[in-house]
């Protein structure tokens, strides 16, 4: 079995934030690698425009409240709610991309999704996908919310960036998310949040257009002469669709899609549909369910199906693969070899055709990059379709082929990302199975799973309750790579508690095992030491009673970091000595030379620097012959500080300036900020003033790049340099 390693209470407090894993048995093996050097990128994120009609007043007193702000020198923000089809996003949006040239910075957005039936995006999940838009590494994304939002408002403190924050639940949500400098954020919601006044927010609540408007924005859909043939049926229809520019669209594009209709032949249709499904209206509104049913209605049957079995997704954004999944059923179930892959070629024939139908009849809406976007209130008619259209088992089954797609398509990108963690088993429902296109390559798996993150979760909070338990633990085991790296600690957590639920359900202990440690790992990142204690002892006790002596050795590192965390050091230090013992002796040599090192930490901490060397200088010799550059580098920068607290400079010089030639290398910028740190001790002790204030500027600058800028380090290396920056002679300033 591959050899699983165990991180540092360093690492594990995120000190750390470039994470490369290599996972390789049951119970989550880990090796840290080297951060990326941050990037100023600059994002344009907004979807394209669709034209607006009869807003304009709306949109001048937008402007006029940016021009206020501007005036002002400061931020731009306005909030625009109205009903579920009101055309919110579209004014903001028509509103936003004018200022393009204005805000060269960038531009932002963000669903925040109340209406999704996950509930709304945390501000901090957010926060981290804007973090990484802007240029900051996945690995030095804090793990707080707290520090995010410092992080989020000091890098736009100089950038002229326009935020849209769409389908905001509460002012609460939104105001993490509310950019420094002078930017402008638009906030859309079916609520009017006036607890966004206190922030200086301009409000515009947006009511159904008016007949005449309504008409021209039929006119615009249709255009093809009929509203001008027809004016008082176009009027009546409009009426029918209470002039909520969603309803109208959809009527267009019905008669869009039959030329030869007449518009009074869909004002008698609808008229009737009205009064039939009074008892069925999405969100109190009858009329869009009329609307929406007619447009079901005219739908070729192979479009209908996909489209009310899209409404079992679990979101409201898909790729097209998705589709494909749903299809594939009914060409390639049970087939095999050249045949399977004929069914699913079909099948992903017949997604693309119905998906352009979908597309033509407005009921979908282009995501971008073959990613399609249902409106909340179409979501909603599409689900109830499913409920009345499909049997029971029919709908089971396809909610099984949407979960296969994202297990094995998650599996597939762990497959890429680290080969070795991928020793569990994957149980799919369907004999045929369709799986994403995550690579080529690493940073495009971990950039897929990203993406597809909330879908996945989605699908892990509904597998115990639909049937599918396997699928429930199975795919959080597949999402390792992604959480260790981008530290995702709420998702990681509640992934995980989801996964343990259902491997207990199941009495697969095996699996139990997995998502108590790798669940642990994540509990101890998100500041849950007791938790994570609690969670590694379960586990070693599970190991105990199958006789699996290596997989209970390899939960010793992790109580002890745990245990460190709750200041018991004495016992994290008898869990690190066993842990240096035993885990070699099972095997893993690696694991072992790491134990060492935690072991040197606690030593050198606690004042017995001998003893740190001793420790070290044997950890860095075993993780040198194992090939851990990395951990080698980081244990030559402890015998480093070991020797400098001695009063042993030479040798400290040494060993510091060969573990930074490391470090900078690999671009490994906390642990290169910590052996700074150390060297401009030993210059100062030198009499080198002049370089030990080189190397605590650059120390600072590191610890801030990767958010440790309050970390007692880095507290410390700003007195130090204090103290001489107040000690330097005027000629040097």
């Amino acid at each position: 079995m591959p050899s699983e390693g165990h991180r540092s209470h360093n690492e594990l407090r995120g000190d750390v934030y470039g994470s490369v894993v290599q996972a390789g048995s049951v119970h989550g093996g880990i090796h840290i690698g080297a951060p990326t050097p941050p990037v100023r990128q600059t994002p344009w994120q907004f979807p394209p425009l669709v034209r607006v009609v009869d807003r304009s007043s709306e949109l001048a007193a937008l402007e006029r409240h940016r021009a206020r702000a501007a005036r002002d020198g400061r931020p731009a923000l306005a909030a625009v709610s109205g009903l579920g089809g009101v055309g919110k996003t579209t004014v903001a949006l028509s509103w936003l991309h004018t200022l393009r040239r204005q805000f060269p910075g960038g531009q932002l957005h963000a669903d925040l999704g109340a209406q999704s039936p996950d509930g709304p995006e945390h501000p901090g999940e957010v926060l981290a996908r804007f973090l990484r838009a802007l240029g900051v590494p996945a690995q030095q994304v804090p793990t707080m919310l707290a520090e995010r939002t410092v992080m989020y408002r000091s890098l736009t403190a100089d950038r002229s960036l326009v935020v849209l924050l769409d389908d905001a639940a509460t002012a609460a949500q939104v105001r993490p998310l509310l950019p420094g400098g002078s930017s402008v954020t638009a906030v859309t919601s079916r609520r009017r949040l006036p607890g966004l006044t206190v922030d200086g927010c301009y409000p515009v609540h947006l009511e159904p257009l008016a007949s005449d408007a309504a008409v021209e924005l039929l006119t615009d859909t249709l255009a093809d002469g009929r509203v001008a043939e027809e004016p008082e049926n176009a009027q009546a229809l409009v009426e029918l669709c209470a002039g909520l520019p969603l309803a109208v669209r959809i009527a267009g594009a019905r008669l869009a899609a039959r030329p030869g209709r007449s518009i009074g032949t869909m004002v008698r249709s609808l008229a009737a549909e009205h009064q039939r499904l009074e008892a069925l209206a999405i969100d109190g509104d009858h009329n869009v369910r009329a609307a929406l049913d007619l447009s079901y209605q005219a739908l070729p049957p192979s479009a209908a199906r996909l489209y009310r079995l899209l409404g079992l997704h679990p979101g409201r954004e898909f790729d097209t693969p998705v589709a494909s999944a749903l299809l594939i059923a009914e060409g390639a179930e049970g087939a095999e070899g050249a045949e399977g892959a004929a069914g699913a070629e079909g099948a992903a024939g017949a997604a693309a055709r119905s998906l352009d139908v979908l597309h033509e009849a407005s009921l979908l809406v282009d995501a971008g990059g073959e990613r399609h976007r249902f409106h909340d209130l179409v979501r909603l008619h599409a689900a109830a379709r499913a409920r009345e259209d499909e049997s029971p088992e029919e709908r089971a089954a396809a909610a099984r082929r949407i979960a296969d797609h994202y297990l094995a398509s998650a599996t597939r990108a762990e497959e890429i990302i680290d080969p070795q963690h991928r020793t569990m088993a994957r149980d799919y429902g369907s004999a045929s199975v369709v799986v994403a296109d995550v690579g080529p390559g690493s940073e495009a798996a971990l950039d897929w799973l990203e993406r597809e993150l909330p879908n996945l979760m989605a699908v892990i909070h509904q597998a115990r309750s639909a049937g599918f338990p396997t699928v429930c633990w199975q795919l959080a085991d597949a999402l390792w790579p992604l959480f260790l790296r981008r530290k995702f600690y709420d998702d990681w957590c509640a992934a995980h508690r989801e996964g343990l639920a259902a491997a207990r359900d199941l009495e697969d202990t095996a699996a139990e095992c997995r998502m108590l440690t790798s669940g642990g790992v994540g509990e101890l990142g998100a500041g849950n030491p007791d938790r994570a204690l609690e969670m590694f002892e379960q586990a070693a006790r599970l190991f105990l009673g199958r006789g699996d002596r290596l997989g209970q050795a390899r939960t010793l590192n992790y109580r002890g970091l745990a245990l460190q965390r709750l200041g018991r050091t004495d016992e994290a230090v008898a869990y690190f000595a066993r842990a240096a013992t035993e885990l070699p002796a099972n095997g893993d040599e690696r694991a072992g030379g790491l134990a060492g090192l935690n072991l040197a930490d606690v030593a050198l901490a606690t004042g017995r620097a001998e003893e740190a060397i001793r420790h070290a200088g044997v950890a860095r010799t075993t993780l040198r012959d194992a090939g851990d550059t990395y951990n080698a580098a980081r244990a030559t920068t402890l015998l480093g500080r070991a020797h400098l607290v001695l009063g042993r400079l030479d040798q400290a010089g040494d060993l510091l300036s060969s573990a930074l030639a490391t470090l900078r290398a690999m671009a490994a910028d906390y642990e290169t900020a910590r052996a700074l740190g150390s060297l401009a001790e030993v210059s100062e002790r030198r009499g080198r003033t002049d370089l030990a204030r080189t190397h605590y500027r650059e120390a600072l600058d590191l610890y801030s790049s990767v958010g440790r800028s309050g970390s007692d380090e880095a507290e410390a290396a700003r007195c130090r340099l204090r103290r001489l920056e107040q000690d330097e002679p005027p000629d040097e300033r």
